[in-house]
């Protein structure tokens, strides 16, 4: 069973964030190890408050798991500066120390349901350090319009522009997802191999934690070997089982 490394922030009800992770890595087959940056309070009406953990202490916790046979990466909401500095050090290590393993990071920087956990410090520390050494970015049409600075894309032509403009700011590949566009649900990847556009059908509802499901997939995925479009596919079909399994709680579609 291959460990993947989840790297974000705690939400109490676990429909998003760490808590999620852990049980999304164990349904793609990999062992979920996890390192705490943040914590959040969040409910179905949005974010209740946020707070980031001290560097020194990510650092701690980093380096406890050093030993570790990871086979790949998920990073999550990283809230302030100092803890995105923390992380982008460390994967800047590895690579040096020969250790690289795949990372895909899911840009949280906010809830859906309302509320902003990256204030405009942070999201500058994202695009400058992180994005660079990730092997895909996976941001949804809120996020990518705020990392590149940009009108929100309305279409897969405009999500592949968006895409190309994060790629120029150093991101190796960007998945850009489409599950709030007006039609049906569309991913478009943007990497040195191209664009490659990936549509679904939509189901009805709502879900929480969707970003986290995809990612910790696309990590399941990278940890077994798999190339960048078949992680996605495997993802995508991943994400649309939980969409379609999702139970209540609370008044909330959760994955589990």
């Amino acid at each position: 069973m291959p460990l993947v490394l989840s790297i974000g922030a705690t939400e109490p009800w676990n429909a998003a964030g760490l808590g999620l992770d852990i049980r999304a890595l164990a349904a793609c087959g990999a062992r979920a190890l996890t390192i705490v940056c943040g914590v959040t309070a969040q409910d179905r009406g949005g974010l209740c408050g946020a707070g980031a953990i001290a560097p020194d202490l990510i650092a701690a916790q980093l380096r406890a798991i050093d030993e570790a046979p990871l086979g790949a990466v998920r990073i999550g909401a990283l809230i302030d500066r100092a803890s995105v500095e923390a992380v982008a050090a460390w994967l800047e290590r590895r690579e040096a120390d020969g250790r690289r393993v795949p990372v895909a990071y899911d840009p949280v920087l906010g809830p859906t349901g309302g509320g902003a956990f990256a204030d405009r410090t942070t999201l500058a520390a994202i695009v400058e350090r992180l994005v660079p050494l990730v092997d895909l970015i996976a941001p949804n049409l809120a996020e990518i319009a705020r990392l590149t600075e940009s009108a929100m894309p309305d279409s897969a032509d405009a999500m592949a522009h968006a895409g190309a403009s994060l790629r120029a700011r150093g991101a190796r590949a960007v998945l850009v997802t489409g599950g709030h566009l007006a039609d049906d649900p569309t991913d478009v990847r943007v990497s040195d191999d191209g664009t490659r556009t990936f549509v679904g059908s939509r189901i009805a509802g709502t879900l929480r934690g969707t970003g986290c499901l995809l990612t910790c997939a696309l990590a399941a995925e990278f940890a077994r070997g798999a190339d960048l479009d078949a992680a996605i596919v495997y993802a995508r079909a991943f994400v649309r089982d939980r969409f379609a399994n999702a139970i209540d709680v609370a008044g909330m579609r959760v994955a589990y």
